[in-house]
């Protein structure tokens, strides 16, 4: 995983493309570098990750924001 030397960074943006609809995203670099890691383990790029987690979270019955649903992903899966 990437630097945790801050890991008190401010959220950064960035823009993706979800489900064939342009979206943009805030998290925390953490986050962001541990996202990277995931998706890189499993062969797929990181809007392809994002894509089976937004599906997971409409799914949900009462879905979060994406950014949650990202970071909860992350924790729930002990990245």
């Amino acid at each position: 995983m990437g630097s945790r030397s801050n890991i008190y960074h401010p959220p950064v943006k960035r823009s993706m493309t979800i489900a064939g609809h342009q979206t943009s995203i805030s998290l925390e670099p953490l986050f962001w570098d541990a996202l990277k890691d995931v998706a890189e383990a499993r062969g797929l790029p990181i809007n392809a990750l994002v894509a089976q987690i937004d599906v997971e979270r409409i799914g949900s019955g009462t879905p979060c924001g994406l950014a949650s649903a990202i970071r909860l992903w992350l924790v729930a899966h002990k990245f």
